[in-house]
């Protein structure tokens, strides 16, 4: 018998199943969004799962898969939903899918810090109202060109995000995390305290997972360390801020401008205080929203379940 592959939710995109099927049973759930109990109805005798959407795997999930599970494969390079310790625990194999949304991440930093730094939204907002100016000095923005750009995170997206900025002639770049890191001499940033970046950067660029260490690190606290033309942007996780301080940095002017992609509360509700702010850029969570990165993502985490039900290493293992 093939082995059977859950894929918990329809609108994973078709390359990473039609691979699934050349060599498994896969049962996709008719859902974009199912509840948790469908998916937990579903589960029991599957030999894998494809998690798209995200799902919170821990004990209690773990318990209604029984012992048939083998494999666990998301399609996201961050892991903040998955008990990872548990599911090694029980000999499960779990992987994931980073480096191959990278380039599409780093885009939208970039993306976001221009247009953050040039206060696009809030002419945007001004030219609704009718409340155009023309003088020399209306809607004055930062520029790249001679700045310090901080990278909180010098990861795959970190490093992506510094390749792409290097050709808007900025001055310096920094970086901070556990230790100093060959790829961060290779592009010629330098390493410094998380104290440090903050004081010195003009722009500040988070690309960081979410885990204890990182949640609520930007807060009063780190916000009041930065210049006060600082451009903050997150393309990580929204917990890796806390909201409130933000919106309060925002609001008096702590920073500048911030650019988001990634939020707390996600999505957040119509009426939140960040989308009043003129200085506030926020996107809906799309850095890995194009086409090829989208199919690459579906594929690799096709191939990691294929690799874990055949014993071989995933491509990549958490």
């Amino acid at each position: 018998m093939k082995p059977r592959v859950l894929v918990t939710g329809s609108d994973a995109p078709p390359a990473g199943i039609s691979l699934l099927q050349t060599k498994c049973d896969v049962t996709i759930i008719q859902s974009v969004k199912p509840s948790r109990e469908d998916i937990l109805q579903a589960l029991p005798g599957h030999d894998a799962i494809f998690l798209v959407p995200h799902v919170d795997i821990n004990s209690d999930f773990l318990n209604h898969a029984g012992p048939t599970l083998k494999v666990v494969s998301t399609m996201s390079a961050g892991y903040d939903h998955l008990d990872v310790p548990e599911i090694k625990r029980r000999g499960i194999k779990v992987g994931h899918t980073p480096k191959v949304l990278s380039d599409a991440v780093a885009e939208i930093a970039v993306l976001l810090t221009l247009n953050a730094a040039r206060r696009t939204h809030e002419g945007r907002l001004k030219l609704e109202q009718g409340q155009v100016e023309r003088n020399s000095l209306w809607l004055l923005g930062q520029e790249l060109r001679g700045s310090t750009v901080g990278i909180v995170g010098l990861g795959n997206i970190g490093q992506a995000i510094v390749k792409r900025l290097k050709g808007f002639e900025v001055a310096r770049f920094i970086y901070t995390g556990h230790s100093r890191k060959k790829a961060g001499d290779d592009l010629g940033a330098h390493f410094v305290s998380l104290d440090d970046l903050l004081e010195q950067s003009d722009f500040v660029i988070v690309a960081v997972p979410l885990t204890n260490e990182t949640r609520g690190m930007f807060n009063d606290s780190t916000f009041g360390k930065m210049k006060k033309n600082a451009v903050f942007v997150n393309v990580g996780r929204g917990q890796v801020v806390k909201t409130c301080d933000l919106v309060n940095a925002l609001r008096n002017k702590t920073i500048f401008a911030a650019g988001l992609d990634v939020t707390d509360p996600e999505p957040l509700p119509t009426d939140h205080e960040l989308l009043k702010l003129p200085n506030a850029v926020i996107i809906p969570h799309m850095g890995s929203a194009t086409v090829k990165t989208r199919s690459d993502m579906s594929l690799t985490a096709a191939q990691n379940i294929l690799n874990g039900l055949e014993g071989k290493p995933l491509v990549y293992e958490l």
